[in-house]
């Protein structure tokens, strides 16, 4: 009986954790107001990516990806950034929220662009 009793309480501890980790999860969130996903750029001009983030309990600050490649550290959470002028073609735009060792943390948001 004590077995049984060990085992519903350690899945209940278990479960709450996970949930826990979730609700962690919930509390970061990345917005790209700018551009929007699917936008057509001019290659002839630099592109500006307008952004908004809650960093949440285990975030700290985000990165900007362009295909990929980390092309810029972003410590503040609500403004905009100007790329260099792309390549024509298709890009994908990321902000990941990442921790204090730079390292993501799950929490990100993308667009694609198509730069002519």
């Amino acid at each position: 009986m004590k077995t049984l009793i060990r085992h519903a309480l350690s899945a209940s501890l278990f479960t709450s954790l996970g949930l826990a980790g979730a609700a962690f999860a919930q509390d970061a969130t990345v917005t790209i107001s700018s551009p929007a996903d699917g936008a057509k750029l001019a290659a002839t001009a630099p592109i500006e990516i307008a952004y908004d983030v809650t960093p949440g309990p285990r975030g700290d600050h985000t990165h900007l990806y362009v295909d990929g490649d980390e092309a810029a550290v972003l410590r503040q959470l609500k403004g905009s950034h100007k790329l260099e002028r792309l390549a024509s073609g298709m890009h994908e735009l990321c902000i990941k929220v990442v921790n204090k060792n730079h390292t993501p943390i799950g929490v990100d948001k993308c667009v694609k662009v198509d730069v002519q």
